[in-house]
């Protein structure tokens, strides 16, 4: 014998051998779905007895082995069934003899046999037959079922038969003597007459006996005759069969404790009834197991049937049996076999370490010259018994061994399909899944060197089996998988195979589907580059959309004396998917901030780098990544375009590297805090692009008093019209007296172009005009004397700070402040800083009321242009005018002309200061006169520099209490008196007048008046 049976388990003792073949060509697919039906009857209950009736079938049987029946009955082949396909009448002949053939294989050993012959009708199929079973079709064989029960109930008698003439066999000497195929020519010459002999043939009639009882369903029976037979063969030392008795033993006690089997796929038996009390049969009904799986209070059923082990004797009997059997070389199949059962038993039993003990036996029996195909299948069922007592890793080691076996040098067409599909098998014994979402949270489990070996062999195999796309998923996987694990110079390795591999077949996310239905998902590279946070950016300042306040709510307020203030649980899921605080735009380019990692030893680069996104639809704008060997923290900005709106969420990004297409969720990504974030898309708003006249930096340089143009141009540069627009202006942290408008403005040719479309373009002018204070000294007020002297050190072009000083104080500082002023008092330059904010809106968003705002800065620098050192007045010859008398001072480096109306023009050379006379009338402060009424026009000019822009500036300035009263009408009033109340007004005296020079014209105005 040897082919060893590796799925044979102890209950298979009790079972008859069908053999189901096909005579003559029959299709492969009609015929096991014929053999499907048959197998279907594997379990008979015999009528009239209580009895049932087990058949074990088998498609292929090496006739060898039928000739071991005597030595166990259970390997003897009872019956057969054969399958044949016969559609002419005159092939019926010839299909009769192949049966017949056929049954002359295994003709010592037959009980009965049946034909089944589909295709053929007509005068042939219609005569009776009863091991013959005509059909027309594959179809068409409804009765097929109870011809094979009307069988087994044949193989039944004749096995009922065989065990009545044996068990009542009264020969006394003349007990044939059983033999094994290597034993007949070992008892050539004995002395048949000995009592040795007679014992041993009495044994192993026995164990015959005992044999055919267990498969008659007699189990009580059989017990006694295997007690017997073991007596008996052991007092002969006729070991083999004595090995034999005792494995029967043990297999009719295991039939008896678990009546639900013992192999890899129990079917449920029927519990026997041994001639035990009625109780007995109540706890052993079917499933009754206790957590080691022994029946429960077995010790007084075993008491009640003696010959019956128990679960602990099964196992001893098995070891000695073993022990007998390996005293016989050619009883290795034997052995082996009984190896499987003892430990199929310890399963049930949970009793792992005791099982692995027989397998490891079972490794080191010799079976002599195996075939490769009997190696991979004797490795595979060692892996499967490993398995089934929980040794995973050995498993897996012995399921590996017999994928080598596949592709040994030896085979002339190495089964790649099958060492890869035997590969796959031993990946959960080395805690490797091929999902990699199993390797992305906690420690890593198993030995990575064993791993990546594995995984190797895997790349290798698909190679070899010419599937590139399967070889790329399992690179991808080994480089995500096991990166922290592999040397720089396995990385350069690994990666260059992903390359080179790609290059022919790209890695896809795509789930790979192999031929048996396994399912291989995609493999992101998530740790290439390795991403250590993600932050989502707000948009420009000067595209981020503002919401327009609702004054209606802001001025409802309540009246609960109540505070609500909600309790906020801050769970670390509620964090990591929180919404962020500001909005994104429909049509504008938005930006997701990455900070990335290389780990590996070289330059590496990504291609295709883009968001994913959910909610809303999105335009993904790929950008290109290249990053140093080993760099630290990078940052990289991925952008797109949302088309849609409403919530979107950022639930990734995706990539290309080495070849292989990543979509990286967030959830994936170790050590990201950020598990998708939510922003709002609002609608639409159009796009303001400004530019000026000015210089890039918006700079300006004027002289005090100067005006100056600055247009602006408006594009919309946007995708929906600009429907709303408005200018402010803002000074910025201004120290200085500003007096009149700095920044002016008219908006209303502009806004009659509106709606503005996308890609039109508005413009409009701001006038740009200064007027500042710059006096150098606080303490120059001086009281007019009747000489006409006024102001000493006066800078005309600014207000007096200090009012009301003693008349001594001021006497002494009139005639110094002529001398301690110098040039340079005068010629320092003050910068003025503005802001000009441009809010606008347009389309949908406009609709939800939503605005944007830009700002432009401008910056000016002021210089100072001329000074009013000394005011003074005259009495001129009517009482209605007067003459004012003007020392000015010509700060800058440049000659000044300074024309007033009705007088010579005045030159002034750079820091020249003359006096100049203007007859002016004399008015009322409680009327505002007009500008032309007040004063005479100061004109100047820069006579150096003619070939330059023609510049005019105006200046302002203050006059004292006494210089207004010059020039101020009588303060006479008459009129009707109420009880001695006289009705009138009462002039006021401490006013400020300011005296503008621009554009020919001499301004003055009232200030506000001053309080002592």
């Amino acid at each position: 014998m040897s082919v060893p049976d590796y799925m044979q388990c102890a209950e298979d003792h009790q079972s008859l051998l069908v053999i189901v073949q096909p005579v003559g060509i029959v299709p492969e697919e009609q015929f096991f779905k014929i053999y499907k039906r048959i197998t279907a009857a594997s379990q008979i209950n015999l009528r009239d007895s209580q009895r049932v009736l087990y058949i074990r079938y088998r498609h292929h049987y090496p006739p060898e082995n039928n000739e071991w029946g005597d030595f166990q009955t259970h390997r003897k082949v009872v019956g057969l069934i054969a399958i044949t396909q016969c559609y002419d009448a005159k092939e019926w002949p010839q299909t009769a003899e192949k049966f017949h053939d056929q049954k002359e294989i295994y003709g010592s050993t037959l009980y009965d046999s049946r034909l089944f012959v589909f295709g053929l009708e007509g005068e042939i199929a219609e005569q009776p037959r009863t091991d013959v079973a005509f059909y027309p079709t594959y179809d068409e064989c409804e009765t097929i079922e109870k011809k094979v029960e009307d069988f087994i109930e044949s193989l039944f008698i004749v096995l009922e038969s065989k065990r009545l003439d044996r068990a009542t066999d009264k020969s006394g000497d003349k007990i044939p003597l059983l033999c094994v195929p290597f034993e007949k020519k070992d008892f050539v010459g004995l002395d048949t007459d000995s009592r040795h002999y007679k014992k041993r043939c009495q044994g192993r009639m026995r164990k015959h006996v005992g044999d055919l009882c267990l498969q008659a369903g007699m189990l009580q029976d059989a017990l006694v005759h295997y007690h017997m037979a073991v007596e008996l063969l052991r007092s002969v030392n006729d070991f083999l069969w004595l090995g034999a008795a005792l494995e029967g033993l043990c297999s009719s006690s295991v039939i008896y404790h678990y009546p639900n089997g013992t192999g890899s796929k129990p079917t449920v038996r029927r519990a026997y009834n041994m001639s035990l009390p009625p109780e007995a049969g109540k706890r052993h009904r079917q499933g009754a197991l206790t957590t080691n799986g022994i029946s429960a209070d077995t010790s007084t059923e075993i008491g009640r049937a003696k010959n019956c082990l128990s679960p602990e004797d099964i196992i001893e009997r098995y070891k000695e049996a073993i022990s007998y059997y390996g005293k016989y070389k050619s009883a290795g199949v034997i052995e082996l076999e009984a190896c499987v059962k003892a430990v199929r038993v310890l399963a049930i039993q949970k009793r792992s370490m005791e099982a692995s003990e027989f397998l490891q036996n079972a490794v080191y029996i010799n079976l002599g010259q195996l075939s490769e195909e009997e190696k991979i299948q004797r490795y595979s069922i060692l892996s499967e018994l490993y398995d089934l007592i929980g040794f995973h890793r050995k498993a897996s080691f012995f399921k590996r061994v017999a994928a080598m076996q596949c592709v040994a040098p030896s085979i002339a067409e190495p089964g790649w399909r099958a060492c890869y599909k035997l590969l796959l098998e031993t990946l959960h014994g080395y805690s490797l899944s091929l999902n990699p979402e199993d390797f992305s949270k906690g420690t890593h489990k198993g030995w990575p060197a064993v791993q990546m070996r594995l995984l190797h062999e895997l790349v290798y195999a698909s190679r070899r089996m010419g599937n590139p796309a399967l070889a790329v998923r399992h690179l991808s996987f080994l480089l995500q998988t096991m990166l922290d694990f592999l040397s720089d110079q396995e990385k350069k390795e690994v990666s260059q195979s992903l390359e080179n591999f790609t290059a022919k077949c790209p890695g896809t996310m795509e789930i790979v589907e192999l031929p048996d239905g396994v399912k291989l998902p995609p493999v992101p590279l998530t740790k290439l580059p390795i991403i250590r946070s993600v932050k989502l950016l707000n948009l420009p300042s000067n595209l981020r959309p503002q919401k327009v306040k609702n004054t209606l709510n802001q001025n409802m307020t309540t009246k609960s004396p109540f505070i609500y203030s909600p309790i906020i649980a801050h769970h670390r899921g509620e964090e990591r998917n929180k919404k962020i605080d500001f909005q994104w735009v429909q049509g504008d380019v938005c930006e997701v901030q990455l900070m990335v990692y290389n780990p590996m030893p070289f330059e590496l680069r990504a291609e295709n780098m883009g968001l994913l996104i959910s909610g809303v639809e999105f335009e993904s704008l790929p950008a290109a990544l290249s990053l140093p060997a080993e760099s630290g923290l990078y940052p990289v900005t991925l952008v797109g375009v949302p088309c849609t709106t409403g919530q979107i969420t950022v639930n990734g990004y995706q990539t290309s590297v080495f070849g292989v297409s990543s979509d990286c969720l967030l959830e994936n990504l170790p050590g990201v805090n950020s598990n998708g974030c939510t922003v709002e898309v609002i609608p639409a708003l159009p796009r303001l692009q400004i530019t000026t006249s000015l210089p890039r930096s918006v700079s300006v340089q004027l002289f005090n008093g100067e005006l100056q143009q600055m247009t602006i141009k408006l594009e919309n540069i946007g995708s929906v019209p600009l429907e709303t627009f408005e200018v402010s202006a803002k000074t910025i942290d201004n120290k200085e007296k500003l007096y009149g408008e700095f920044l002016s403005w008219n908006l209303e040719e502009t806004l009659a172009q509106f709606p503005l479309e996308p890609g039109k373009v508005a413009t409009f002018t701001v006038n740009i005009k200064v007027k500042l204070d710059f006096s150098c000294q606080e303490n120059l007020l001086q009281d007019l004397n009747d000489d006409g002297l006024s102001i000493a050190g006066l800078g005309f072009s600014s207000p007096f700070r200090q009012n009301g000083k003693p008349r001594s104080e001021s006497k002494s500082t009139l005639f110094n402040s002529a001398e301690t002023n110098s040039k340079s008092e005068y010629n320092h330059i003050k910068t003025l800083e503005a802001v000009l904010s441009f809010k606008y809106s347009g389309g949908p968003g406009h609709t939800e009321g939503y605005y944007r705002n830009l700002s432009l800065g401008l910056h000016v620098d002021v210089e100072p242009s001329v000074f009013f050192t000394r005011v003074s007045t005259l009495p001129a010859t009517s009482t209605r005018q007067c003459h004012l008398l003007l020392d000015v001072y010509n700060s800058t480096e440049h000659e000044l002309t300074i024309s007033a109306k009705n007088n010579e023009d005045l030159i002034l050379h750079a820091a020249e200061c003359q006096r100049m006379a203007i007859q002016v009338d004399k008015f009322i402060f409680e009327t505002l006169p007009e500008p032309s009424n007040m004063v005479e026009m100061l004109h100047i000019e820069n006579l150096k520099q003619l070939e330059e822009e023609r510049r005019e500036a105006s200046v302002e300035g203050v006059l004292n209490q006494l210089v207004q009263e010059h020039l101020q009408l009588a303060p006479l009033q008459w009129g009707e008196v109420a009880d001695a109340v006289p009705q009138g007004l009462v002039p006021s005296t401490r006013f400020c007048i300011f005296v503008n020079v621009i554009d020919k014209v001499i301004r003055k105005r009232t200030a506000s008046m001053l309080t002592k």
